[in-house]
């Protein structure tokens, strides 16, 4: 019932429910799904709560919602409660030639591959990708015989053959544009009773065959691929050409064809949206990869977070310059300007900046973030001790900092929390987890120039000179909790120091790092009441067993206590057993005691019974009995 305390992420950030060996919708584990789970009220063996270790495993095999990129594991902050995850490597099995492409680059060039055998039947897909209006796609000549596929508007595609009855010919007409230089599929069938034509998913074309004439499709010439004699050739990508279930390596052949390349370009136009958070999409030879290094996450998609957990007075500086780089090197650096060119200032002194990260916690007050520079200005996200969330602004001008304070929510409550805070000039705007965003202005006496930045910290403040009051009183003893995904511009630190790049010399650390997303989980169910939490506890002392182990006199009164309850029962069992046996061989026995004596040497059963058994009159009513029960 409820909510349930655990569940894992995968792609398009969304939560899921279900578990290994189960499937979408379904909230069980497998063991819920065989009924065999240990407690039987529930789905999953880790639901019943033993104190033995108990497990759920299984493949998560719902394609549409791989990769996992996070689990979220609750209800284990109560004493006693453990839990262990582990997540196995993403296993893909497919068509290796899915990307096996070849670029036409001139309207003259083709490729050609041995005839093509398709006597009486033919089978013959592709994808293709053009800003062209027309073009052959491919083409196989007999002497009278012959099979063709290509576009012959910017919205038809034609499949043509003649098997010796004459020509024919099946078109499909898009309503949209086919030349939109995105990926299209063709896929042509005949044979002796029937041709068809499908373009992506639109209605199947389907023509049917003579009752009489030819049947065999008979050719000699090689199989051209892109173009044909005399007509205009096709400009464009064709990839995954499949005929009659064999896939042509166009690859191979396109490295030894003059006008063709091998691959396609152009992979981002197609594929360019799941390079997400900022990633760029990078065209390569033969798909795509995303550029994630100027944003804060990671991954094939830049859609894993990198995080980190900050112990009690640990603390992390990123230099926005170099070690040894002079303040004149420095008037060139465009590291922290942001990816409008008109936000360069040749001084740094910047008039807009991006600020986002996420981050988790339960101590307050707490410094999470603090912008210096070489001037008095600076930018800073505090935690106060009633654990709002306050972001003070110092940009000069003003004799107080400008201070935006979020008294509505307590952010430290152990829960994860987004921060997204965004300046141009005087407007600020800021974006707290899943709220609307909200607009805040610098006063008229501010200024609007962060003049020349020096580091970034996160969990503790530690700068030469002059440090604001509250921050320095907020400073001690420093954040504890995670950080994650953290973003200044295009400077990601908390990256920087988990990942060898060339920003890493700018990261000086203060401790241990640890790298961990428990600070990038989704927005979780607050905790449960004590009035409604089954397994809370009265008394502060009280102990919770675990993992078999006795604590304390009290769990071996309780241990006794059961021990007595199945002593009880077992003997219970036993004497109902015992009466039963009794009962049963009582009934038998009475059976045979009352079988009629003589039976060998009188005429019949009923003759013996009458002339032998004295007690013949009792001996029917008993029957009777026997016969009634």
């Amino acid at each position: 019932e409820g909510n349930p305390y655990t569940w894992w992420v995968g792609k398009a950030n969304e939560k899921h429910y279900y578990w290994g060996g189960s499937g979408p919708g379904i909230q069980k584990c497998s063991c819920g799904i065989e009924r065999n789970c240990t407690d039987p009220k529930y789905y999953c063996n880790c639901d019943a709560d033993y104190k033995q270790w108990r497990k759920d495993t299984g493949m998560l095999s719902y394609k549409e919602h791989l990769p996992v990129s996070q689990v979220v594991v609750g209800d284990i902050d109560r004493p006693g409660s453990e839990a262990k995850i582990s997540v196995g490597p993403v296993r893909c099995q497919g068509d290796r030639n899915y990307w096996n492409a070849a670029s036409f680059i001139t309207s003259s060039s083709y490729l050609h591959f041995s005839t093509f055998q398709g006597e009486t039947s033919a089978d013959i897909s592709f994808y293709f990708k053009t800003s062209a209006s027309d073009g052959v796609f491919l083409e196989n000549l007999g002497n009278t015989d012959f099979i063709k596929l290509e576009l012959k508007s910017a919205t038809e595609v034609s499949f043509s053959f003649d098997v010796g009855n004459g020509p024919v010919e099946i078109i499909v007409r898009s309503p949209n544009q086919l030349n939109d230089d995105q990926w299209h599929r063709v896929n042509a069938e005949r044979n002796v009773k029937q041709a068809s034509l499908q373009v992506d998913q639109l209605p199947l074309e389907v023509r049917k065959a003579p009752t009489e004439g030819h049947t065999r499709l008979e050719l000699y010439s090689q199989l051209y691929v892109g173009a044909a004699g005399g007509q205009r050739g096709f400009l464009g990508c064709i990839r995954s050409l499949r005929m009659n279930g064999v896939t042509l390596d166009l690859e191979e052949r396109a490295k030894v064809t003059p006008g063709v390349k091998p691959g396609c370009s152009g992979h981002c136009t197609s594929y360019g949206m799941y390079c997400a958070n900022g990633g760029k999409c990078v065209e390569k030879y033969n798909g795509y990869s995303c550029d994630c290094s100027k944003t804060a996450y990671d991954g094939p998609f830049c859609i894993k977070d990198v995080g980190a957990f900050f112990e009690e007075g640990m603390w992390l500086r990123y230099n926005f310059h170099s070690p040894g780089t002079s303040m004149k090197d420095l008037v060139s650096r465009t590291l922290l300007s942001s990816t409008d060119p008109e936000t360069t200032a040749t001084d740094l002194n910047l008039n807009k900046e991006e600020l986002s990260f996420s981050f988790s916690t339960t101590k307050s007050p707490c410094v999470l973030l603090y912008i210096s520079s070489y001037t008095q200005d600076f930018m800073a996200v505090l935690v106060k001790p009633s654990g709002n969330l306050q972001i003070r602004y110092s940009l000069g001008g003003t004799k107080e900092p400008y201070n935006i304070d979020i008294d509505h929510r307590n952010m430290a409550n152990g829960q994860p929390h987004t921060v997204n805070i965004t300046r141009n000039e005087r407007d600020i705007v800021l974006q707290l987890d899943h709220y609307p965003p909200t607009s805040y202005s610098l006063p008229t006496a501010s200024d609007i120039l962060f003049n020349s930045p020096k580091a970034l910290f996160l969990g503790k403040v530690i700068e030469i000179g002059k440090i604001d009051q509250d921050i320095y009183k907020y400073n001690t003893p420093g954040f504890t909790g995670c950080l994650s995904r953290v973003q200044f511009n295009q400077i990601a630190p908390l990256k920087a120091a988990l990942r060898p790049t060339n920003a890493s010399s700018h990261v000086h650390i203060q401790g241990e790092l640890v790298e961990s997303n428990c600070g990038a989980s989704p927005l979780t169910i607050p905790p449960m009441s004590a009035a409604t939490d089954p397994w809370h506890l009265d008394s502060a002392s009280a102990d919770f067993p675990y993992n078999g182990q006795a604590i304390g006199d009290g769990v071996n009164r309780n241990s006794a206590i059961i021990g007595g309850v199945i002593a009880v029962v077992i003997f219970t069992i036993l004497c109902t057993l015992v009466f039963l046996i009794r009962y049963m061989f009582r009934h038998k026995g009475t059976y045979h005691t009352n079988e009629a004596k003589g039976a060998e040497s009188a005429e019949s059963a009923d003759a013996a019974i009458m002339n032998n058994d004295p007690n013949f009159t009792e001996t029917i009513d008993e029957s009777k009995k026997e016969w009634l029960i």
